[in-house]
């Protein structure tokens, strides 16, 4: 299996037991927290063992520097390249996190202030209370480096209403904390000078009753109002757009509305998708339309297949250039094999869906309850179209 290189005395998760609070830090500042084998390991760890602690009743995560997590660990994926399996125990381990998280017994609050991106805004989003702030960002790019949108992001985006979720997994486009509230990927705003104030209110109240902890929240929190630029006051171009059956339709359509006045916004965004892996962008689109009829624990079992064949090459090689072209060489300029969309072999696409033979497949329990439901039912999102201009 491929190690990530840390210092041996560094401690990349660090995890305080205060009374019937448990706080869990992300402490890998300079990497901005990316999620390493170790870091994996010592999450699920604390979570498993504060779950069955009868003292433990709230858990906070929080990351520390500027960032809460920028999602998976690239460089430890290269450098297992050539054994193609060398990183599936990780993966194999991580899925499993996620899916404790959605099904998680204890009162779970996150404290978001900086990049929260790919596998990173596992840890986040299916938290019963997420907590942004104005230095919040949030991005799903994975199909952008030849990867899929995974770690329950393909059950996760495909939940919301319309067709935000196939927009965010197709052009890695970045929330900031108020349109993460708005749109349910987060549950409040609080301003980040006031983020260490509410840590420590959350650890005085000292339990992990629901209605406390939100209260106390509530303290702090203020209400969210949208800018005038944000991309969730374009929905109905969004659902337009991104309703089509295929990428090619997809980017077509987006393109001819880019050219109209008032959408300049678009030209940034559609110059990413262009640029993007026609395989990542294949893959991501079907995982994205699938999840609307799968369970949480059905997409993460799907993920797992797709990472599994993704990072064994089964069609195409694409993740590792496009990890080599922004992390490694950082040229920003990855060779695409198919360099296009309309030349990726829809059959061969199959082959990285397919199920496993059942002991190959990632064991996870199917009839929990998950947290997360309905999540978005509670936010602004439902109303943003009432009032779009």
């Amino acid at each position: 299996m491929a190690q990530a290189i840390v210092n041996p005395e560094e401690q990349v998760v660090l995890g305080e037991e205060i009374s019937h609070v448990r706080l869990i830090t992300l402490n890998r500042p300079r990497q901005l927290n990316v999620i390493s084998s170790k870091v994996v390991s010592i999450l699920a760890g604390f979570l498993e063992k504060w779950e069955k602690d009868d003292n433990a009743e709230l858990i906070l995560i929080k990351g520390a520097g500027r960032a809460f997590s920028a999602g998976g660990d690239l460089k430890m994926f290269y450098d297992g390249r050539t054994s193609k399996d060398s990183c599936l125990e990780v993966v194999y381990r991580m899925y499993w996190l996620c899916y404790h998280i959605h099904t998680y017994k204890k009162t779970q609050v996150a404290l978001v202030n900086g990049i929260s991106m790919g596998g990173g805004a596992s840890l986040m989003v299916p938290m019963k209370f997420s907590v942004v702030t104005e230095k919040t960002v949030f991005a799903t790019p994975e199909a952008s480096i030849g990867f899929h949108t995974d770690c329950g992001f393909s059950y996760m985006l495909s939940h919301l209403p319309g067709n935000l979720g196939e927009f965010l997994a197709l052009t890695g486009a970045r929330l900031n904390g108020k349109e993460l509230v708005a749109a349910g990927l987060a549950t409040h705003f609080v301003p980040s000078e006031k983020l260490p104030e509410l840590e420590q209110r959350l650890i005085s109240l000292n339990t992990g009753d629901a209605k406390a902890v939100k209260s106390a929240i509530e303290e702090f929190s203020v209400d969210v109002l949208l800018e005038e630029g944000s991309v969730l006051k374009r929905l109905s171009l969004i659902d337009k757009c991104f309703s089509k059956n295929t990428v090619e339709d997809i980017i077509e359509s987006f393109e001819a509305e880019a050219s109209l006045e008032g959408n300049g916004w678009i030209g940034t965004i559609l110059k990413g998708l262009k640029r993007s892996s026609p395989t990542g962008l294949k893959v991501t689109l079907r995982s994205i339309r699938e999840g609307r009829k799968q369970t949480v624990a059905e997409c993460l079992k799907k993920e797992f297949r797709l990472t599994t064949n993704i990072l064994r090459t089964t069609i195409s090689a694409d993740v590792y250039e496009g990890i080599r072209a922004l992390t490694i060489d950082k040229d920003n300029s990855p060779k695409w094999d198919p360099p296009a969309c309309h030349k990726v072999d829809d059959q061969k696409l199959e082959l990285v869906f397919q199920p496993f033979k059942q002991d190959l497949e990632l064991q996870i329990p199917e009839k929990e309850a998950c947290r997360w439901e309905g999540k978005y039912e509670n936010s602004s999102y439902a109303t943003l179209k009432l009032t779009e201009q």
